[in-house]
Formats: structure tokens, C-alpha cells, sequence
């Protein structure tokens, strides 16, 4: 299950140094170590937390790419099982220092407002693009289904978790168009299943622009 990327890692996707494949759920990901993940029992399982390097913007580093062209639109569904606190569902990711993100977490915004919203990265540490309005997302430790759904050329995305939409998990960004997607943590650990990507996909342009 662990392979060096190489042409892989060729035009959207900026590869980090050494970086491996998975594959889970019929398709190729790329993480920064193989070893960090497992494939079990039908679900891909993320057993090491990661944080950012000391020094630099604060933004997530431990997520598993799809190996794909980037989408122009969108929809991502995965039963999610937290070991911590949070989740991320990662979209519009055109390199490592440009891409936005879903934080889904068992903290409220209003309590923890860098949890359970979108979030954007362009360039430096990461800015919070929803409204802090709302629910948490994890009410409990079981798996939990969720959906996110973008669109590139209207800027707007949404999570609904157990079929509901939340005020928290909604956002707009016409900065980013284009783009991959991914799944991982912020700095915790957590399990993914039934994972489903549907979308309508793009040949890479030059990243920040349409």
C-alpha cells in the first residue's frame, strides 16, 4: 500500500517532500507518510495527529489527498468517526498553502471559534470564513454521516452532519475556483468510511486565479 508518488504529484498538486500513496475506497490518495494511516475494515483510519510546524502559519498538515484532476464542483460524503474533538473535509486545495476547509468538530463556534466552521488558507494561517451561529457538529463518539457540497463558480459551500444544515458550516469564497480535495484532522486522529466523492472536474490553472 505504500508507493512513492511520481508523476502523481505533476501540476495542482504541490507534493510534500517524501510524500507516499494510500489506497482506500477504489482511488489513490496522497499523504505525507503512509505509515501514518491505515486501511481497516473497509475504513481508512488517520493514527497520528499532526501539528503545525513551529514557526510557520498555523494551518492543517495531516490529510490525505485524492489523487484526481481538481473539481470546479463538488460533493463529498463520509461517515466520520472523531478521535478527538474534530475532523476536516478538505476542497479547493490547489497547493499546500492555497485550499479552504471544513472543520467539523464537537465544539460550537461560539465557544471555540477557530472549530466547527470553514475555514480559508491562502498563503498564511488559517481564517475563518463562516459565521460562528450554531450547533456543534459531534454530539457523540459513533460514526456520523456527513456531506459537503461546493461550487467553484459561485464561491459557495455547505456541510450538512446527520442530514442538517448548520449556520456554522456554510461560507463563500470566490478566491479559490478550482481544486482538489481531501480528508483529515487539524491535530487530532479519526476514522473515515463510505466515502463517496462525486463532482465535475477541470485541468488545473494558475492557483488564486478562475
Amino acid at each position: 500500500m505504500k508507493r512513492l508518488l511520481t508523476a502523481v504529484c505533476a501540476g495542482a498538486l504541490a507534493c510534500w517532500g517524501g510524500a507516499n500513496a494510500i489506497s482506500a475506497f477504489g482511488h489513490e490518495w496522497t499523504v505525507q507518510e503512509a505509515s501514518d494511516w491505515a486501511v481497516e475494515n473497509g475504513a481508512l483510519r488517520l493514527k497520528v495527529s499532526g501539528e503545525p510546524v513551529a514557526g510557520q502559519p498555523r494551518r492543517p498538515t495531516k490529510y490525505a489527498l485524492l489523487n484526481s484532476k481538481p473539481y470546479k464542483k463538488v460533493t463529498v460524503e463520509a461517515e466520520m468517526k472523531r478521535g478527538g474533538r474534530s475532523l476536516i473535509i478538505v476542497y479547493a486545495y490547489q497547493d499546500a498553502t492555497h485550499y479552504n476547509y471544513a472543520h467539523i468538530s464537537s465544539d460550537a463556534a461560539a465557544k471555540q471559534p477557530v472549530h466547527n466552521g470553514m475555514f480559508h488558507v491562502f498563503g498564511g494561517e488559517r481564517v475563518r470564513m463562516s459565521p460562528q451561529d450554531g450547533p456543534a457538529s459531534f454530539v457523540g463518539e459513533d460514526w456520523t454521516p456527513v456531506k459537503l457540497t461546493w461550487d467553484g463558480e459561485t464561491g459557495r459551500s455547505y456541510v450538512e452532519v446527520n442530514g442538517k444544515r448548520n449556520p456554522s458550516l456554510e461560507a463563500v469564497d470566490l478566491s479559490l475556483r478550482w481544486g482538489m480535495v481531501g480528508l483529515g484532522s487539524f491535530n487530532e486522529t479519526g476514522d473515515f468510511r463510505n466515502v463517496k466523492i462525486s463532482g465535475e472536474e477541470r485541468e488545473p490553472g494558475t492557483v488564486g486565479q478562475k
